[in-house]
C-alpha cells in the first residue's frame, strides 16, 4: 500500500517547527527517523494531514556534557549515541543497550526522541529512561516544560506530550562511582524486538542503596518494577535470598500477551531477564 496525500513541511529551526504545530486547524505528526511512522503510514495505520519533517533543525541534534548530566537532543542519531565517549563514559547503560536496538541501517537514522516519543512497549529506549531517571525536555508554541521519564509514557504509542509538543533534549545524570548497570533482552533473532528485556542500575556495595529496574516488550509500555526494587534495596547482590525475593515479585507485574507470547511466557521470561541482568551485575 501506499500512504494517503498529505502536505509536507521541512523547517529548519525549532521555532518555526513549533509555530505550524500549533496550527490547530491540520492534523499534523512529527517525522524524525521516520523507521516507524513511514511503514505505519504506507499501511494506513496513521493518515495524518500533514508531515512535519523535522531533520533539518540542527539546535535539537548534539550531545553534551553538563556537571551534572548528559543532555542528549532529540534529533541525535542512535548511531551517534554509539560513537560517543561522553555516553559510554558517563552512560554506560545506555552504551550496554544501543547494540540490541534494531540493526546499524536502522539506528543510522532513527533519533533518541523519536523512539520516546513513539513509546513503543517493547523498545529500549524508554526502558532505559525509566532505569537512569531521566527527564524528557518538551517545548511547544507557548513555552516548555520537563516531563519525569516515570510520567511520560502511558500506554501503547501513548505519552504525556500535548498535540503540539516535542521532544527538546533528554537529560540523563551522570553514573556515579557506586553505580552498576546491566541490560538483557530475548528476541527471537537478534535486533528484532524484545519479547522481554530489562534494565537495572544500583548504587552502593556491598548493601544496595538504590535500586531501579524497568522491564520492556512484557507491558503496555516500559514500567518500572517498584517491589523489585523494593526486595534488592538494603541487600547484597551476592545474597541469593535477595535475587530469589526480587523475582518473585516479578509476578507483581501486569504482563501483556501478544502475538509471540501469552502471559504466562511473558512472566516467565521477565523472570529470566532479571535474573540474567542480576547475575551479571554480581560478577
Amino acid at each position: 500500500m501506499k500512504a494517503s496525500d498529505f502536505a509536507y513541511e521541512c523547517p529548519s529551526s525549532l521555532t518555526e517547527a513549533l509555530g505550524l504545530l500549533a496550527e490547530a486547524d491540520i492534523d499534523t505528526r512529527a517525522l524524525a527517523g521516520g523507521q516507524s511512522l513511514m511503514p505505519m503510514m504506507n499501511f494506513r495505520l496513521a493518515q495524518p494531514e500533514r508531515l512535519l519533517d523535522l531533520n533539518r533543525i540542527e539546535e535539537l541534534r548534539f550531545i553534551r556534557e553538563t556537571h551534572d548530566a548528559v543532555e542528549i537532543g532529540a534529533m541525535t542519531r542512535m548511531a551517534e549515541l554509539e560513537q560517543s565517549t561522553l555516553v559510554s563514559t558517563h552512560q554506560p547503560l545506555i552504551a550496554k543497550a544501543l547494540p540490541f536496538i534494531a540493526h546499524p541501517a536502522i539506528r543510522n537514522r532513527g533519533t533518541v526522541g523519536g523512539s520516546l516519543a513513539l513509546a513503543d512497549p517493547a523498545a529500549e529506549l524508554p526502558a532505559i529512561a525509566l532505569a537512569l531517571d531521566a527527564q524528557i525536555h518538551v517545548a511547544s508554541h507557548a513555552g516548555s516544560r520537563i516531563i519525569a521519564s516515570q510520567d511520560c509514557f502511558l500506554g501503547p504509542y501513548e505519552t504525556a506530550l500535548a498535540d503540539d509538543e516535542l521532544i527538546e533534549l533528554i537529560y540523563f545524570p551522570k553514573a556515579t562511582p557506586d553505580q552498576k548497570f546491566a541490560f538483557y533482552e530475548i528476541a527471537r533473532r537478534h535486533g528484532d524486538y524484545a519479547m522481554a528485556g530489562v534494565a537495572v542500575a544500583i548504587r552502593g556495595a556491598p548493601a544496595i542503596a538504590d535500586a531501579r529496574v524497568a522491564f520492556f516488550g512484557i507491558s503496555d509500555r516500559a514500567v518500572r518494577a517498584e517491589a523489585c526494587e523494593t526486595a534488592l534495596v538494603g541487600q547484597a547482590l551476592s545474597d541469593q535470598a535477595a535475587v530469589t525475593a526480587a523475582l518473585e515479585q516479578v509476578g507483581q507485574l501486569s504482563c501483556f500477551g501478544d502475538l509471540h507470547a501469552d502471559v504466562a511466557t511473558k512472566q516467565h521470561l521477565s523472570r529470566v531477564v532479571l535474573k540474567r541482568a542480576l547475575a551479571e551485575l554480581n560478577s
